[in-house]
C-alpha cells in the first residue's frame, strides 16, 4: 500500500507558518498520524498559536529563516568548521547547505542549496550524494539528520519521508532523456593525448558520438559519465575478501557489483563498523575509532576499501554485508570542451588522468583512467548532461568575454570560443591559459593560433609555472594586464573562471580585486564590492571543482 493510500496528504501548515523546518516536519507528521486513524472527517487549518500549543518543547524558530542571509558560507575554499559556525542557529536547510562542498557542481543532481532543502524537507533521502564533500560532508549531514530525528525525544514518529525525486524535483514525473535519472547511450570514439613527450601530466582529448542518445547540450554544460572500477583493483579487493567473483549478490555477482555499483575509493565509516563486529581486542577498538572519524594510526585519509581490508588482515566479512557498507559508485562530471553549434552530434572532454603512487600501490582516478585508457573506441556507454548553473555565454553576442582556464580548466572556454566563432559573435574574446611547461603542456595550441588568426580569439595570455626561475600563474598575468582588463570590465565584459576551487579560483578573485584597486582607484572594500556586484549581475561566473 502506498504512502498516499495510508496517510491523507493534507497541507496543514503552510511554509509561511512561523516555525523552523524541524518544527513543521514534527507538526505535519503529528497531524498526518491523526488523519491516518480517521479521527477527523476533514483537515482543519490551524493557526500558528494553536499549532504551537500542541507542539512539545522544541528550539525556538531562528530569527532569520535564511531566505536573505546571503549564504556567507557558500565558499568552496572555506573549511567545514568555519562554514558550520557561520550557519549556526539557522534553519536546518541552511545548516545542511553549509555542510556541502559549496561547488554547485551538480554531481548530486542538485546544487548545494536545493540538495540541502530536499534533504531537510524529506524529498531526498540519500545523504551521500555530495561527491566533492566526501566523508566530511557525509558525517556532518548524518549528524544534522540524527539531531533532527532525536529532537524532541517525546515526539511521535513523523510520517515516512517520500521517495527520492528526479533532479528537476518533480515527484513522480518521468525524468527527461539524457538526465542523470534517465541517461542516454553515447558512443566513445577515441582519445588523443594533449601533452607532448616529457610532460609530467597525462591529459586526454576525449570524443563521443551522440547519435541516437537523445542528448543535447549548450556551451557551458557538463557531461556525466558512469565509470567502471579498475579491474585490477576489483581483483585485489576480491582477493582481500577471499571471495570468488561469481559469489551471488541478489541477481548479480560480487564481481559485477564491485566493478560497476560501489565506490572503492575512500573507505566509508560503515565499513569500519562492520570490521569492528568481526574482530576483537585492540583491532576492534581501532576499527571503532576509524568508524567514528578518528585517526588512530595517522593513515585514515589514505585508506581506500582495499587498504582498509588489508589493515585488518585475516578478517573475512560476508561479501553481501560488505557491499551493503560501501557507497554507491557515483557518476563523474566533466566540463564539455566542444560546441554543439560548431560540431553538432559530437561532444568532447578534456580530462586529466589521475594516477599516483601511495604506500607502494598505484592509485587511479576511477573515471579519468576509465576514459583515458580502459574503454575501447566504439563502446556504447551511458551518459547524461548536467545543465549549467550560472555558467553560460552572455545572450548579447556583442558582449566581450574574458576567460581564465589553466590546465583542464580550458575545457569550457574551448567550447565558448568555437561557439562564438560558429555564431559569428562580434564581441571580443580574451583567454588566460596556464600550465607547467609551454613545450609539453600547451593544450590546443594550434587551434588557439587558428582562432587568433581568424580574429575570434582577440587576446591570449599564457602562464607557465615551471619554465623559468620563478613560477608564473594566471593570476600573475591578470595583475600584469591590469589596465587593459579594467578597461574591458568597464566596457561591460563578462568574466569567467574554470578550475581548482580551493586555491586558483581564490587567487584569481584576489587578483581581480587588486586590479580594481590599482587601476580603478577603488578602496579594498569597494574593490571587494565591485567583484561581488559582478557576480550578482551574472558577469563573474565560475565553474570550479
Amino acid at each position: 500500500m502506498s504512502l498516499q493510500t495510508r496517510i491523507p496528504i493534507v497541507p496543514v501548515l503552510p511554509d509561511s507558518a512561523p516555525f523552523t523546518g524541524e518544527q513543521r516536519a514534527w507538526l505535519n507528521g503529528f497531524f498526518a498520524a491523526i488523519l491516518s486513524a480517521d479521527q477527523v472527517s476533514a483537515p482543519t487549518a490551524l493557526s500558528a498559536g494553536d499549532a504551537a500549543a500542541l507542539m512539545p518543547d522544541m528550539p525556538a524558530p531562528a530569527a532569520d529563516d535564511g531566505a536573505d542571509d546571503g549564504a556567507p558560507w557558500h565558499d568552496p575554499a572555506m573549511p567545514l568548521t568555519e562554514r558550520m559556525a557561520l550557519a549556526q542557529g539557522k534553519a536546518l536547510p541552511r545548516r545542511m547547505m553549509a555542510a556541502m562542498a559549496q561547488q554547485d557542481c551538480g554531481q548530486c543532481g542538485y546544487v548545494c542549496e536545493t540538495y540541502a532543502k530536499a534533504l531537510a524537507d524529506g524529498a531526498e533521502s540519500k545523504l551521500n550524494l555530495c561527491a566533492p564533500g566526501g566523508k566530511e560532508t557525509l558525517r556532518m549531514l548524518k549528524q544534522l539528520a540524527e539531531e533532527t530525528a532525536a529532537a524532541p525525544a517525546s515526539a511521535p514518529a513523523a510520517a515516512p519521508a517520500p521517495a527520492a525525486v528526479s533532479y528537476d524535483h518533480t515527484p513522480h514525473a518521468p525524468a527527461p532523456l539524457g538526465t542523470r535519472e534517465n541517461p542516454g547511450e553515447v558512443t566513445f570514439l577515441g582519445r588523443t593525448r594533449l601533452n607532448k613527450d616529457g610532460s609530467e601530466k597525462e591529459t586526454w582529448h576525449i570524443e563521443f558520438d551522440l547519435a541516437g542518445s537523445g542528448i543535447d547540450y549548450v556551451a557551458g554544460d557538463s557531461f556525466g559519465v558512469f565509470p567502471v572500477n579498475d579491474p585490477d583493483l576489483v581483483a585485489a579487493v576480491l582477493g582481500a575478501l577471499h571471495a570468488p567473483p561469481d559469489f551471488p549478490i541478489a541477481d548479480k555477482t560480487l564481481g559485477e557489483v564491485l566493478s560497476r555499483e560501489v565506490c572503492l575509493k575512500s573507505a566509508p565509516d560503515a565499513l569500519f563498523t562492520l570490521i569492528s563486529y568481526i574482530t576483537g581486542g585492540e583491532r576492534k577498538a581501532k576499527a571503532r575509532a576509524l568508524a567514528s572519524g578518528e585517526d588512530p594510526d595517522g593513515d585514515a585519509a589514505i585508506l581506500d576499501v582495499l587498504a582498509a581490508l588489508e589493515k585488518f588482515p585475516g578478517i573475512r566479512p560476508d561479501p553481501e554485508a560488505l557491499v551493503e557498507c560501501l557507497e554507491p559508485l557515483q557518476p563523474r562530471l566533466y566540463s564539455i570542451s566542444s560546441s554543439p553549434t560548431a560540431t553538432p552530434g559530437k561532444l568532447t572532454l578534456t580530462v586529466d588522468a589521475v594516477r599516483y603512487d601511495l604506500t607502494g600501490r598505484t592509485r587511479l582516478g576511477v573515471a579519468s583512467t576509465f576514459l583515458g585508457s580502459r574503454i575501447a573506441p566504439g563502446t556504447r556507454m551511458k551518459a547524461y548532461i548536467q545543465k549549467a548553473h550560472g555558467f553560460a555565454l552572455p545572450d548579447d553576442l556583442a558582449r566581450d568575454v574574458i576567460m581564465v582556464g589553466p590546465g583542464t580548466g580550458i575545457a569550457p572556454f574551448r567550447s565558448f570560443l568555437h561557439e562564438r566563432l560558429a555564431a559569428k559573435a562580434p564581441g571580443r574574446n580574451w583567454l588566460f591559459f596556464g600550465h607547467q611547461k609551454r613545450d609539453t603542456d600547451f593544450f590546443y595550441e594550434d587551434e588557439l593560433s587558428g582562432l587568433q588568426a581568424c580574429g575570434t580569439l582577440t587576446r591570449l595570455d599564457t602562464a607557465w609555472s615551471r619554465d623559468g626561475a620563478g613560477k608564473v600563474y594566471v593570476q600573475d598575468k591578470i595583475r600584469a594586464a591590469g589596465p587593459e582588463l579594467w578597461a574591458w570590465l568597464q566596457a561591460g565584459a563578462h568574466f569567467y573562471i574554470c578550475g581548482d576551487a580551493k586555491r586558483m579560483a581564490k587567487d584569481v578573485e584576489a587578483a581581480m580585486a587588486a586590479v580594481a584597486v590599482e587601476h580603478g582607484g577603488l578602496s579594498a572594500e569597494a574593490a571587494a564590492r565591485f567583484v561581488a556586484d559582478l557576480k550578482t549581475a551574472g558577469r563573474y561566473q565560475a565553474d570550479v571543482y
